[in-house]
């Protein structure tokens, strides 16, 4: 992400709209060049390459974008490390006791720099210019740049693009989410992402025509701070790989910009699917486990009026939500949720079962694999009737259509079974 000072943006009736980079041969060219400027500082200090980033800046009008270029270049793209075979700290420990026996001078920096390098030279001899390139190795600015990654000129614009949008939720206090019907929702990515930042979500709305999640969260315990719209920020990648949404978020308006309208009590700030924002984060497994892909493709072959969907539904329970893994959908209008439950901890099969058991959902047709002692994990499967099917090894789609047909009061309107 981007620092405040590099965020661009304008506000307009209290909506605010981020900075964008279009790829015009102009800012390709420009993101090209910042990737050969890195490239070129491979093994050089990150003092040497700041000298060559503030060249280039020289002259120029949009030097913001520059900085935010070279900003996520360096943070995204780039590591840098303490060269040199002894650590700086030992270095300076015996540079600075030897310097001590005498009055300081320019000839004697010499004399101790021998002097330290021959009572360090240990595995490899080390000259006085070594110790002297040690000697703040560890500071920031004379790290090396040992590995650079380079992304694709578009890839770099996109990821601009991104981090001006993230940079808007900084200052978000609320922020909303319309997640449409789409298939798959790849709502178990986006839950442990609100989990992994600490975001706290409610959850409203039905798999038919979508879900709304709200995340507030107590803001007057962070005050001034902007702790929690900075988890929103990091979020917002993940909720890119949902395929249709639309995002709302409330800011607090910048007093710190003369251009800024100071009666505003409140800028919004509007994202959506149809923007085309590019997520860096990892692209979600189509499927959690072998147990759900197996199951798909085997239903694909059987020849039934009822529709599998992956993870389309949010079922809402105290203090969190699940994400059951399928959801049959009949023509008809009929629906049943299916939860597979494969191989687990204890713990997990606890807590599983009694979020399970606290939805209060009698639609959600549970399948454990025989290999699961339910008993010793202490879950008691008469809670869940007959909507409990056990299976071994594999998960027959025939036996769970069967019961979705059963439970949903539908004929059975299975045909044959090609798999």
């Amino acid at each position: 992400m981007l620092p405040t000072e590099l965020l661009m943006f304008k506000v307009k009736a209290g909506l605010v709209e981020p900075r964008r980079l279009k790829a015009t041969p102009a800012n390709l060219a420009l993101a090209t060049g910042l990737i050969a400027t890195f490239e070129a500082n491979l093994g050089k200090r990150r003092a040497d390459l700041d000298e060559d980033l503030r060249a280039l800046e020289a002259g120029r009008s949009d030097f913001k974008v520059l900085r935010g270029l070279a900003h996520l270049l360096t943070n995204g793209s780039s590591t840098f490390e303490t060269g040199g075979d002894v650590p700086p700290a030992a270095v300076r420990a015996r540079v600075f006791a030897l310097a001590q026996s005498g009055p300081p001078s320019r000839r004697r920096r010499g004399q101790v720099l021998e002097q330290a390098a021959a009572a360090l030279t240990r595995e490899r001899p080390l000259a006085a210019a070594d110790v002297a390139d040690l000697l703040y190795a560890d500071l920031p600015d004379q790290q090396r740049l040992v590995v650079f990654e380079p992304p694709t000129s578009e890839e770099l614009l996109q990821r601009f693009d991104l981090a001006q949008a993230q940079g808007m939720l900084y200052r978000a206090y609320n922020l909303i989410i319309t997640a449409r019907r789409n298939e798959p929702a790849r709502y178990k990515q986006l839950l442990q992402y609100t989990k992994f930042f600490g975001l706290m979500i409610t959850v409203e709305g039905d798999a038919t025509f979508g879900f709304t999640l709200t995340m507030d969260g107590p803001t007057s315990l962070f005050g001034g701070t902007t702790r929690y719209g900075l988890a929103m920020a990091k979020f917002l990648p993940a909720l890119l790989h949902v395929t249709k949404w639309d995002l709302t978020a409330s800011l607090k308006p910048r007093r710190d910009l003369n251009w800024t309208e100071k009666a505003e009590s409140e800028w919004l700030f509007e994202l959506t699917s149809e923007h085309g924002y590019v997520s860096h984060y990892r692209e979600p497994n189509e499927h959690d486990s072998a147990l759900e892909s197996g199951f798909a493709e085997r239903f694909a072959k059987l020849e039934t009026p009822w529709v599998l969907e992956r993870e389309v539904d949010l079922v809402p329970v105290p203090g969190s939500v699940i994400v059951p893994d399928f959801r049959l959908v009949h023509p008809d209008g009929r629906s049943m949720l299916v939860e597979i439950v494969g191989y687990w901890r204890p713990e997990y099969l606890r807590k599983k079962f009694d979020m399970l058991r606290q939805s209060g959902r009698t639609d959600v047709i549970v399948c454990v694999s025989e290999r699961l002692n339910l008993e010793r994990a202490g879950v008691d499967p008469s809670d869940f009737g007959e909507r409990l099917i056990w299976f071994k090894g594999v998960l027959p789609p025939k036996e769970v259509v069967a019961l979705a047909e059963r439970l949903s009061g539908g004929r059975t309107t299975l045909h044959t079974e090609t798999s």
